[in-house]
């Protein structure tokens, strides 16, 4: 039986490449944009196919979007909350309509998203996974991108948590995909900046991201196929990276937090209360 695919921002980069590669395996491709009226993609038939507005930051467009997709296709097997944008700059640069902006989007839009997700899934009676499209920045500091990293971070805890709220009869499953650098649109035409302050001439956001646009490591289709693979898996994992500079970066992240947290064992472990022992 093809799989039913609902996947948010498909205008460009994996979203669209994405909807590809389902379309390809002959499964269900429900593409959503803010304006679906400009998706295009062959071979769609009214049996595998179906493009839908959907703005994340909208709950009236959210539960549309689901409903039309329900009546059309019965379920919904893989949610793949991919909506979402960078914003660039030192932090103080940043104007808090800037900051809001990006938490609302990549953020707030996405949990709502979710949980529409897994009332369907359960209410249903299917099952299903649920993708959060992350980043290597939700789990590591990047300079100027403070407020984007925050907001892939947030994403991450809030994914771990809920990931151990749901029964597993349910048949609910998450994964958190953290894609290093593609050569997307997200670094170039797609990103916001922060205003211009002669403190932070020494990284200018601007010219650092013109300068990689363009020259990353990750090919979107590759990477479009990676989250495909892990949407077919039986047993996903809760978090993955894609792009071997992820890769690189997550590997010394971990050892860097190894040797912080041994480094202090002692003192972390010096203020329980006298004759506390820990619950067997």
């Amino acid at each position: 039986m093809p799989k039913v695919f609902f996947i948010t921002g498909t205008s460009t980069g994996f979203g669209a490449e994405l909807v590809k590669i389902v379309l390809a395996k002959k499964d269900i491709a429900i593409a959503t944009a803010r304006n679906p009226s400009k998706l295009s993609f062959e071979n769609t038939t009214e049996k595998n196919y179906l493009a839908l507005p959907l703005d994340v930051t909208d709950k009236k467009s959210i539960d549309a979007a689901f409903k039309k997709a329900v009546d059309t296709f019965g379920r919904i097997d893989v949610v793949v909350n991919n909506a979402g944008y960078g914003l660039s700059g030192a932090f103080e640069t940043l104007s808090e309509e800037q900051i809001r902006r990006q938490m609302e989007v990549n953020f707030f839009g996405l949990i709502d998203v979710t949980r529409k997700a897994m009332e369907t899934m359960r209410d249903l009676n299917t099952g299903g996974l649920i993708q959060q499209v992350t980043s290597i920045g939700g789990q590591r500091g990047v300079p100027l991108f403070s407020v984007y990293c925050a907001s892939k971070w947030a994403v991450e805890g809030f994914t771990e948590s809920i990931s151990q709220e749901v029964k597993p009869e349910w048949g609910i499953k998450f994964t958190c995909i953290e894609p290093g650098g593609f050569r997307t649109d997200w670094a170039g035409r797609s990103m916001d900046f922060g205003e211009h302050r002669k403190e932070y001439d020494h990284i200018p956001a601007k010219e650092t991201m013109s300068k990689r646009n363009g020259t990353q490591a990750g090919d979107p289709p590759k990477g479009a196929a990676a989250m495909y693979e892990l949407a077919i898996m039986p047993d996903p994992p809760l978090r993955v990276v894609i792009g071997t500079d992820a890769y690189r970066a997550i590997m010394g992240k971990l050892d860097a937090y190894r040797e912080n947290y041994t480094k202090y064992e002692k003192l972390s472990n010096s203020t329980d209360v006298d004759g506390y022992e820990a619950p067997k």
